[in-house]
């Protein structure tokens, strides 16, 4: 039996985390789970978030027991299983010590880029809500468990050459590359979270990598533009490591 393997990808929101869960979904090695953490935040923090209730029910809402399911071994003939998480969803309270038994890498965007989208689908939004900060944590500490800086990948270099950069991200969390990675049927699927309907509408017409956003510049009213401010450094940090 091939040994499990395990992938964490930590993302803020309003990236393409659903696009590369649907990318390392297509694999036939691999297996998904979507933001498994989310209820546990939810309970912990009171957070109003949509359908809010329907998320509290599908899952577990005590960190330990969702970490308890994450390191539970794949299925046979999915030995890969890829998580796709939420970095404002881990809360100072909830221990990360277990990350230590995955294959950590991170999904970038640049901030003014994650509010403007961000905005549009809530409206305001304050700086730990976009998990900037929280993910340059969780970076710095992974990097020093390893000694070096673990795999970084910016979502528009992913839509700008999908084959490139995740062949070389898959290289760097040693599983092999393969084209499937590339596209998958639209639609639902029963991986998907119970909050599907409030956020996937885009990638559930999706059947692969879209092109990148244009590279126009971005206007930010002004309480969004200190927010995007004050989670610059923490972006260029994670930035200077990113795949190209």
């Amino acid at each position: 039996m091939t040994a499990p393997i395990r992938i964490a990808m930590w993302s803020g929101p309003r990236n393409i985390s659903t696009a590369m869960m649907r990318s390392f979904g297509a694999r036939p090695d691999t297996s998904v789970v979507d933001e498994p953490f989310y209820a546990a935040y939810l309970a912990a923090s009171d957070a109003d978030h949509p359908m809010r209730a329907e998320v509290l029910a599908s899952q577990p809402t005590n960190w330990r027991d969702v970490v308890r399911g994450l390191l539970a071994d794949p299925s046979a003939d999915r030995p890969i299983a890829y998580q796709k998480h939420m970095t404002h969803h881990m809360l100072p309270d909830f221990g990360l010590d277990w990350m230590g038994q995955v294959r950590n890498a991170f999904l970038i965007r640049a901030p003014e880029a994650v509010l403007a989208s961000y905005a549009v689908k809530r409206g305001e939004a304050t700086l730990a809500d976009i998990g900037v900060v929280r993910q340059s944590e969780i970076f710095a500490r992974e990097a020093d468990r390893l000694g070096h800086a673990p795999p970084v990948v910016e979502g528009r270099d992913v839509l700008a050459d999908p084959a490139r950069i995740l062949a070389r991200l898959c290289n760097a969390l040693d599983i092999p590359w393969t084209p499937a990675m590339l596209g998958w049927p639209a639609g639902r699927r029963d991986t998907d979270g119970v909050w599907a309907p409030a956020w996937y509408d885009a990638v559930e017409k999706s059947t692969g990598f879209g092109p990148p956003p244009a590279d126009a510049a971005v206007h930010l009213p002004p309480a969004l533009q200190r927010i995007a401010d004050q989670a610059r450094p923490c972006y260029e940090q994670l930035a200077r490591w990113k795949i190209a």
